[in-house]
């Protein structure tokens, strides 16, 4: 079998293992750490895709708490990748919600996929105290869920497939003709 037979077969087994992980089904809304209280204010209500809970958990028992909720169990027990991406506390307005309050913001993302954003608004003013249904919380979260289309994953990523296959053909060509012009 000649090299570029194998080169060929690994790339369509990548491209199959990439499509089978486009295709894998979503999960479901992550649920609230233990012994959070869910918010009733209007404004964190207004989508199913956001909720927002009162907790005592940290940053990072929050964030590993989550990380933890939103992995994807993959093929043969391994889990699919995932990434968290850090952002500015001021970016919450723009993509969590208007008038949302912050300390800290991430994103958990499946890439190609969905992503789930986390927003923690810990006060450190006393005026700003969390004091909800008898209870001194030390933080509100606010949880965003992204979905998408497994159509449009699937769509997309046969058009990445096929643009990997196009582009590499391209670049083997060029790099034989500047081969052969050097030997000229």
């Amino acid at each position: 079998m000649n090299m570029r037979k194998i080169i060929f077969f690994g790339y369509l087994l990548v491209s199959v293992i990439f499509l089978l992980y486009l295709s894998y089904p979503q999960p479901d809304f992550p649920s609230p750490p233990p012994d959070a209280l869910q918010s009733k204010e209007p404004g964190d209500s207004e989508t199913p895709l956001r909720r927002a809970y009162f907790t005592n958990y940290t940053r990072s028992e929050v964030m590993d708490y989550y990380s933890g909720e939103f992995k994807l169990p993959g093929y043969f027990g391994l889990n699919l990748l995932s990434y968290r991406l850090n952002y500015p506390p001021e970016d919450a307005q723009s993509i969590i919600r208007d008038q949302t309050r912050s300390t800290f913001l991430e994103e958990i993302v499946h890439p190609f996929r969905e992503s789930v954003f986390i927003n923690g608004f810990e006060p450190k003013d006393s005026k700003d105290a969390i004091f909800i249904e008898g209870r001194v919380w030390s933080q509100k979260i606010t949880v965003r869920y992204i979905r998408s289309s497994v159509f449009v994953r699937i769509v997309f990523g046969l058009l990445t497939v096929a643009l990997i296959f196009i582009l590499t053909k391209e670049i083997i060509k060029t790099i034989i003709s500047f081969q052969k012009y050097g030997k000229n």
